[in-house]
């Protein structure tokens, strides 16, 4: 068996023509680049290399091996830098993207704080947008993300997503109360717009009420929970959130149609990074504890 180690020889004189340019790329003696090529040729019992006037020249044999000497370089590399990158890869930032009304509800459950007294070499920053975030483009490495992903991504179910038809006191003193899905038909509505103009809660409300008055178009459920406290409309909204406001009234739901499942979620390149790894297996450590903050 040959020693792996002479192949960086065979391809330095292959890149470069001449032992006496391989050992300057090298930083190594002509003499030392020659004598391992040489001990190579003689473990495998076929020549790689023939000698001209002008330098050396790859022989057919040395041709047809010289793609797979370069894939076992670029795997030496890769490795290489995948070791140095595993023993910094628990200290660092890791980007974590949600809903900004779960941001609060983690930080103040203690959740992120046991993770950092867990593993202080990491810190959890989170990144909000109106938009879902790309994982795949690196905008962050992890999302807590409900209803329909990205096939690509990979995570693990941590609870559900569960929506209901929410009014204000005074909209139902004015207006009155649907009793069934049937009745929003009547009733002025609230509902996503802008980058949530795809969601799930805008299909369901074209297909049960498509003659409805839209009162207001708000591109974020913060917002909509806005709204519907100053009884300018009703408007379907995450019982998490919806429950939680003393202003609100439930009057309808749960919607079956609207319910999801709660994931973290992250990039397949990224699942196996220790940071990552340590920050998913924490949190699956804390589903029961998700559950409340995520579902209600």
């Amino acid at each position: 068996m040959f020693n792996w180690e002479d192949l960086k020889y065979f391809l330095a004189v292959a890149h470069h023509g001449s032992t006496i340019a391989a050992g300057k790329a090298l930083g190594l003696s002509q003499s030392t680049v020659q004598r391992r090529l040489d001990e190579l040729q003689r473990r495998l019992n076929r020549t790689l290399v023939t000698r001209q006037a002008s330098g050396y020249r790859l022989t057919e044999f040395g041709q047809t091996m010289l793609p797979y000497a370069e894939r076992i370089e670029a795997a030496v590399a890769d490795f290489s830098r995948r070791a140095a990158d595993v023993a910094q890869d628990m200290k660092g930032v890791i980007r974590v993207t949600c809903p900004e009304p779960i941001v609060a509800r983690l930080t103040q459950s203690g959740i992120i704080e046991r993770f950092h007294a867990a593993y202080p070499g990491l810190r959890v920053e989170f990144v909000m947008s109106d938009r879902y975030l790309d994982l795949a483009s690196g905008e962050v490495d992890v999302a807590f993300r409900s209803g329909d992903t990205d096939d690509e991504l990979v995570g693990r179910k941590i609870a559900e997503s569960i929506w209901a038809v929410y009014a204000s006191p005074d909209y139902v003193a004015r207006h009155g109360r649907p009793e069934r899905v049937e009745d929003l038909s009547k009733h002025l509505l609230v509902g996503l717009d802008g980058a949530f103009a795809s969601h799930r809660a805008v299909t369901w409300l074209k297909e049960v009420a498509p003659d409805a008055t839209m009162a207001a178009r708000i591109n974020s459920v913060l917002g909509i929970v806005s709204a519907v406290k100053s009884g300018v409309g009703i408007g379907p909204l995450p019982i998490a959130l919806g429950d939680a406001e003393p202003e609100l009234i439930r009057v309808l739901g749960p919607i079956p149609e609207l319910t999801r499942s709660w994931r973290i979620l992250t990039h397949p390149d990224l699942r196996r990074v220790p940071r990552i790894a340590a920050f998913f297996e924490f949190i699956a450590g804390q589903r029961d504890e998700l559950r409340p903050i995520l579902t209600g």
